[in-house]
């Protein structure tokens, strides 16, 4: 257990996409997690374990959570949501139910973003479904695959934590995300994406959010999918969920319009593709003409993809 007041246990609130104003917990100590992920921003995995403890006093880390609290209402601040963001694995804190009743008073909805590995243990979908959000990792299905990408724990078993996954699913009352992260030549394709998708759809979640690695991974050599491939996943996910989206950087105002027929173009872009006669559209309605599609393009800013005989436009990746 660590004690002390070296590592903060709470940061922002921050602009997230998925959450709004998001206040960060840090309930786990850099980088203690299940996984060994290759694209991990934070590096490898220092201390790879599956048995939950306590990393810090309960009371310090509701202290520090209550402070930025109580800082950002000071400010006129908005804070959404309270989000386990953590520096590793936050279902290994064997305090999480207990901290996330602790902080219901603040008034203030509680997420949790997971890799789902323990999903697989009653004590751990218990602590979870005390959320108001969580986001469950699923990368593959494949267990070559998941084992090149995710680097799990020797121990964890895939199907266990696929069970696991869907039991919680099906009694959780709050609002359930999975997330993707598609990687060049490892789960980008057809065949991977599509299995993920049937997975999906098995478990329903509420959301399915595509995401790709913006910031510098574990492993140097590790590059995201094309977008063309990210395209192909939109369209194989959407045939299967009701509400898919990105997750692949770009900071927009992605949820409203602003005014700026070009701004709020490559904000829709970066969430969704948008397909053609959905671009002429909207450019009638803005009464804008397709020289800004054509712009945008030249400028590196937009991409146009065909998939299945049909033209769409997306954010162009940095």
């Amino acid at each position: 257990m660590k004690s002390g007041d070296e590592i903060m246990k709470a940061y922002g609130p921050v602009p997230s996409r998925r959450l709004g104003k998001s206040l960060g917990i840090n309930n786990i100590p850099p980088k203690v997690c299940s996984y060994s992920c290759v694209y991990c921003q934070l590096g490898t995995t220092l201390k790879m374990q599956v048995s939950r403890e306590e990393f810090y006093r309960v009371e310090d880390l509701l202290k520090d959570v209550r402070r930025k609290v109580k800082e950002a209402r000071e400010n006129k601040e908005i804070i959404n949501y309270l989000s386990f963001v953590p520096d590793g694995e936050p279902t290994l804190d064997i305090n999480l139910g207990k901290e996330i009743d602790a902080l219901k008073p603040l008034g203030i909805k509680i997420a949790v973003i997971t890799n789902a590995s323990l999903i697989w243990m009653e004590d751990v979908r218990n602590d979870l479904l005390k959320a108001d959000w969580v986001s469950l990792k699923v990368d593959a299905i494949s267990e070559k695959i998941w084992y090149k990408i995710n680097k799990p724990h020797r121990s964890l078993k895939l199907e266990k934590i696929f069970d696991g996954m869907l039991e919680f699913a099906h009694i959780f009352e709050g609002e359930l995300a999975t997330e993707t992260m598609l990687i060049r030549g490892i789960n980008d394709n057809d065949k991977e994406i599509r299995k993920i998708a049937d997975f999906l759809s098995e478990l329903k979640p509420d959301k399915a959010y595509i995401s790709i690695p913006t910031r510098p991974p574990a492993r140097k050599e590790i590059m995201p999918a094309s977008e063309e491939k990210i395209n192909m996943a939109y369209q194989i996910f959407s045939n299967k969920l009701p509400k898919v989206e990105y997750l692949i950087g770009y900071e927009g105002n992605a949820f409203a319009s602003t005014g700026d027929v070009e701004d709020d173009l490559l904000s829709i872009t970066s969430v969704h593709p948008m397909r053609e006669e959905a671009v002429k559209e909207f450019l009638s309605k803005t009464r804008s003409n397709w020289d800004i599609i054509e712009r945008l393009i030249r400028e590196d800013k937009l991409i146009e993809i065909e998939y299945l005989k049909k033209k769409f436009y997306m954010r162009k990746l940095s």
